[in-house]
């Protein structure tokens, strides 16, 4: 009850909250439209999607800052790659969400004449890249994870708590290894599984790899409930 006390206390975790019912108004839309049922209720459903949109926009307001903020921190990280990563990371973040607030502005009709096309476009490409950072990142820490592991399994043998082998045995010898580390970290397996489904929001917007609202649907959703466990569970946020 704690943990949920202190998850409904904060702005980004209510945004969170419609983020995952906007997605699942658009994998809900999908559905009822390949069912062919009423227009009507379809456009409902539309409806609330843009809704929540437009509200995540508004609760998003001033997010730059903070991505910013987020930015000055990491630049002081030990490690050359993970500060080069999350600070151009951040910075990609504080951008996305500047075109965010335009695109908010233009929606509400604050600034008129506002080609939104444009700036949509603009914003995704700024999210794009951000997410591919983090993909970076998460794949970075993987790799010193395995390393790790095949250093000490080297000099503990067969004993290693992490040792693969309780894994498939028709599964290479390599990916049982990686899905013992992940297994073992489940921060960064869930960072993983987050990035990943997100990618494939912008890369659709952006035209560069379409794969329907079905899926983007199903893969906001995903990415929206992993974020909100990572809130409720803070332990399970991938640091730094």
């Amino acid at each position: 009850m704690d943990s949920w006390v202190r998850f409904s206390a904060q702005s980004q975790a209510k945004e969170r909250v419609m983020r995952a019912g906007q997605y699942t108004c658009m994998l809900l839309g999908y559905t009822l439209q390949r069912s062919k049922v009423s227009t009507e209720l379809i456009r409902t459903v539309g409806d609330l999607e843009a809704h929540l949109s437009i509200t995540r926009k508004l609760i998003r307001l001033g997010n730059s800052v903070d991505a910013l903020q987020a930015a000055k921190r990491s630049i002081h990280l030990s490690d050359s790659v993970l500060r080069l990563c999350l600070t151009i990371s951040h910075l990609n973040r504080a951008m996305y969400f500047a075109c965010d607030n335009v695109l908010w502005a233009g929606k509400t009709g604050l600034v008129s004449k506002l080609d939104q096309k444009k700036w949509s476009q603009r914003s995704f490409r700024y999210y794009l890249f951000a997410l591919i950072l983090n993909l970076t990142r998460d794949l970075y820490e993987l790799g010193l994870l395995l390393d790790s592991e095949t250093r000490y399994q080297s000099t503990k043998g067969p004993l290693s708590p992490a040792d693969p082998s309780s894994l498939p045995v028709w599964l290479p010898g390599r990916l049982r290894q990686i899905l013992m580390v992940l297994h073992n970290n489940p921060p960064l397996l869930l960072d993983l599984l987050k990035n990943s489904c997100d990618v494939f929001i912008p890369l659709d917007r952006l035209g560069i790899y379409p794969t329907g609202p079905g899926f983007v649907g199903t893969c906001g959703l995903v990415s929206s409930v992993l974020s909100i466990i990572t809130m409720v569970q803070p332990w399970l946020k991938l640091k730094p």
